[in-house]
């Protein structure tokens, strides 16, 4: 007899809750980081407090979401494996290489579909998580297709890396973690919006706990933003930013949480976003990736100042996987 699948859990705080309840023993409890140089470079005077996922499984919070979609599967589904794709337009990105490795922990399969041109750093990575690699045309028809062909085959099931329930409601985690590690209560937190993810999650892990949201965008993918001053979720997002991580149109199932939950979005030039990651890592000594330093960017952005926020803030670093093979960003040859 096939065991019964699981209920589908509400998007709520307590389902987030119950979220970290599950992969808690499978997902690092990252450490919060602080720096008096730059909480003092905030005209608030408010402390500022980092929860570095960066150094989550994987370099990136994108393993919570994945660990937490695995456990919502059953027994057969697990059999079968489990895959996904990096979008032609994207770089491999995080939830591929921590699907991959989700997926190694629990002794089954997992397949990825990448783009033809992808790097070979980023191949590298994925394989070394034990994922079976399958290469298309970079563009989105060839990865759909590929994608089917590679379900087809398998039977293996599609874990979406941002607009899915389960997803968010695992990565809605790492605001509890940072909640619970703070000395003090926390007036606000950011983080930086992509597929939305991220920060559905932590608005949904937020509610009820007086914790005002805010999340960080680049000004070449601000299709987040743009949406919310106009109403409705834009499809499309013609990126050009150097944080590859959020070239992503918000996902359908986020949009509405963050409509509803999230008081603003920032918007931050690529030039904040290279000055905030070269901050971070002569401060902090913390590798993170352009994307990560977006929501640090925001809270230096004078839009943010302006809000007078007095408290504590939370900033969620949300990914460490830098390709060394090219020069920082910072660096002029």
């Amino acid at each position: 007899m096939n065991a019964r699948q699981p209920e589908q859990l509400p998007l709520t705080r307590s389902s987030v809750l119950a979220a970290h309840d599950v992969i808690k023993s499978r997902a690092h409890r990252t450490p919060i980081f602080t720096s008096s140089s730059l909480s003092a470079g905030i005209t608030a005077g408010n402390n500022l407090y980092f929860k570095a996922e960066n150094l989550q499984k994987g370099g990136a919070f994108k393993f919570r979401g994945a660990s937490f979609n695995l456990s919502r599967l059953s027994h057969e589904e697990l059999q079968r494996g489990v895959c996904t794709h990096s979008s032609a337009t994207l770089p491999v990105g995080n939830h591929a290489g921590a699907l991959a490795l989700a997926a190694k922990e629990r002794g089954i399969k997992c397949f990825v579909v990448m783009p033809s041109n992808s790097s070979q750093v980023k191949i590298d990575a994925v394989r070394s998580y034990g994922a079976e690699i399958m290469f298309c045309e970079p563009n989105a028809p060839a990865r759909a297709a590929t994608l089917a062909m590679v379900q087809a085959r398998t039977g293996a099931t599609f874990i979406p890396p941002y607009d899915a329930i389960n997803t968010i409601l695992g990565q809605g985690t790492a605001f509890l973690e940072l909640s619970e590690q703070v000395p003090e209560k926390l007036a606000a937190v950011i983080t930086p919006v992509g597929g939305g993810g991220l920060l559905a999650g932590t608005a949904l892990a937020a509610e009820g706990t007086g914790v005002r949201v805010f999340g960080a965008e680049p000004a070449g993918a601000d299709d987040c933003a743009r949406g919310l001053e106009e109403g409705k979720r834009r499809e499309d997002v013609d990126a050009n930013t150097i944080a590859d991580g959020l070239r992503t149109p918000v996902g359908v199932l986020n949009f509405p949480i963050i409509q509803e939950k999230v008081e603003r979005v920032i918007v931050v030039s690529d030039e904040e976003v290279i000055e905030a990651m070269r901050l971070l890592w002569e401060r902090l000594k913390l590798v993170v990736e352009p994307s990560s330093a977006t929501a640090f960017a925001a809270v230096r952005n004078p839009a943010f100042r302006e809000l007078g926020i007095k408290g504590p803030i939370g900033i969620i670093l949300s990914g460490g996987n830098v390709d060394m093979s090219k020069p920082l960003p910072w660096v002029v040859l």
